[in-house]
């Protein structure tokens, strides 16, 4: 993260909310900004891009989902959303495609809080802002939610770029299942490591040459899993 306060913009319809808690992060230290709908929110995009956006998911004119996938076309600037719904399918579907968190309404500004240093922390780990290249046939681009894989551009979901940036930010080291299932499904009433399975098949599927057979995301017994670079001349990646 840049040095300086983070900035924060704060999209709802309801003025109260937005004055309210725009306040309460501003004592926190936070560079806030806020928007009434959608179409503001691109508006004020236009002239800044802060470091996370926190929406509500039922606005007139442009609705919640709709200005985080257009914002998430551009880059991953993490999201957390704001709402009244409280379906697990609608979290699920949320988190999945472009949230890093979601905070149900009414809630309580010290949890709201929380969830904010909690994604931050996390988008911030030790992780280069730019390319990270992993070896001649990967480089991630997480801020952008993509990777290029031989020369292609394939795009990543949230979920996906959740357990990337843990395993980036360790890279070479083990991360266990059980952290990236708290990196990847905080919210989920019931974690289970199935989760983690999926999403890291899925993943190989999309950033590995050879997914049968992967030299960046290793699998290690027992424990969890590892991201690794490779040399060109690394023999590991002739011999797996």
């Amino acid at each position: 993260m840049a040095e300086g306060p983070q900035r924060i913009l704060i999209v709802d319809d309801d003025p109260n909310l937005l004055m309210l808690v725009s306040e309460q992060l501003r004592d926190d230290g936070f560079e806030v900004t806020t928007a009434r709908d959608g179409a503001e929110a691109l508006r004020s995009l236009e002239r800044s891009w802060p470091d996370l956006l926190i929406v509500d998911l039922m606005m007139p004119r442009i609705d919640g989902l709709t200005l985080a996938r257009r914002v998430k076309e551009h880059a991953d600037l993490p999201v957390i959303v704001l709402s009244a719904i409280d379906s697990g399918d609608s979290k699920a579907s949320a988190l999945e495609e472009v949230a890093e968190d979601y905070v149900t309404k009414p809630f309580h500004y010290p949890e709201l809080r929380a969830r904010i240093h909690r994604v931050l922390r996390r988008i911030g780990d030790t992780i280069p802002s730019g390319a990270i290249p992993l070896g001649p046939s990967l480089v991630l681009q997480l801020q952008r939610r993509r990777a290029i894989v031989d020369g292609r551009v394939v795009q990543l979901t949230p979920t996906e770029c959740r357990l990337l940036y843990a395993l980036a930010a360790n890279m070479g080291r083990t991360v266990s299942t059980e952290t990236l299932l708290a990196r990847g499904w905080s919210d989920a009433e019931v974690p289970d490591p199935s989760y983690v399975w999926v999403t890291m098949r899925r993943l190989r599927q999309k950033v590995e040459v050879d997914p049968d057979h992967p030299v960046h995301l290793e699998t290690v017994r027992g424990s969890g899993y590892r991201l690794r670079r490779v040399e060109p001349e690394d023999p590991g990646q002739r011999d797996r």
